[in-house]
Parts: C-alpha cells; sequence; structure tokens
C-alpha cells in the first residue's frame, strides 16, 4: 500500500478544492490535520493492572506507533483511584502515521462496523472532530481470538481549521463517511 497516498491526495486535490470553496487567498490558509489522537479510558483497570497492558499492547498494534499509559492527576476515593495510577491508554500521530492510520480507519476499520450508516457530524466549535468506537475489533491488527474483554476509545482528528464548517469540508474530503443529515 503506498503510504503517501492520502498526503499526495490532500495535495494535489483536496487544498485546490478547499480554496475553491472557501476563497481562501493562500494555500497556507487551508485547513490541514495537524495530528490524530487515539484515547481508551479504562477505569475498569483499576481492579486489574493487565489491562493497561493489554490496552498498550492492542492500541500499539492498532496505530504501528508505541502507546503510553495515562495516569490519574489525584486520588478519588469514591472511584478506588489514587494518584498517579494508570487509568488510561494514548497515542498521538502525526505525519506519515497519521494519514496511514487515517487511510485505514476510512478503508478498513469504519466499513467492518455493524449496520454502519455513517459517523456523526458534530465538531467541536475550532474545526476538531471526536469519534467514538465501541469496539476495539473493528482493526483487522486485532486478534479477535486473543482478546479478553472488548473496549472502546475515542478518536480525535485535530485540524488548523478555524471554524466548524471548515473542519468539516476538511474531513469529509479526506473521505470520512459523514451521516446525510
Amino acid at each position: 500500500m503506498n503510504t503517501a497516498s492520502l498526503k499526495q491526495e490532500y495535495r494535489e486535490r483536496i487544498v485546490p478544492a478547499l480554496m475553491k470553496e472557501f476563497a481562501y487567498t493562500s494555500v497556507m490558509q487551508v485547513p490541514k490535520l495537524e495530528k490524530i489522537v487515539l484515547n481508551q479510558g479504562l477505569g475498569i483497570a483499576v481492579a486489574d493492572k493487565k489491562i493497561i497492558d493489554t490496552a498498550i499492547n492492542e492500541m500499539t498494534a492498532i496505530t504501528g506507533q508505541k502507546a503510553v499509559a495515562t495516569v490519574s492527576k489525584k486520588d478519588i476515593s469514591n472511584f478506588k483511584v489514587r494518584k498517579k495510577m494508570p487509568i488510561g491508554v494514548r497515542v498521538t500521530l502525526r505525519g506519515d502515521r497519521m494519514y496511514e492510520f487515517l487511510e485505514r480507519l476510512i478503508r478498513i476499520a469504519l466499513p467492518r462496523i455493524r449496520d454502519f450508516k455513517g459517523i456523526e457530524s458534530k465538531l467541536d466549535g475550532r474545526g476538531n472532530y471526536t469519534l467514538g468506537i465501541t469496539e476495539q475489533i473493528i482493526f483487522p491488527e486485532i486478534n479477535i481470538d486473543a482478546i479478553n474483554r472488548l473496549l472502546g476509545m475515542n478518536i480525535t482528528f485535530v485540524t488548523t481549521a478555524k471554524t466548524d464548517e471548515e473542519g468539516f469540508a476538511l474531513l469529509k474530503e479526506f473521505g470520512l463517511p459523514f451521516k446525510k443529515n
């Protein structure tokens, strides 16, 4: 698979299309995808430490980049959480790895979701978009027989867009399958 295909498509097709749509005067005004952040909150890991290790290995397999554990900032007695206790896993993708992951997400993973009708089209107000996934098994890198529990994750697309409209147009051009309203 050509790793630079989405990056090349961005330069050759998406930039001119967005320049025309939003009447930008410079190529530098066109919003771009800055990074993709995958985050898994694992509150259940309080009881079982092996869950974090499993999640790190799965996230590393999915992204091709080492995942790191996120730790709690303070003690919360109701949730049996101590300060600096691992409670999640995250990865930040940039550059070629980001485009490679985006391509696999759009072409392989999302179509594998049961009864898939598209993703919600609600951005955060600053042109960024977060996609919630309920099961990690939609990624082909995960061996279904090897997992012992289904874990969801959030995938955040951080763009340089100033408005939701611009961010939405950029992500739509990349081929994210948004629902038709």
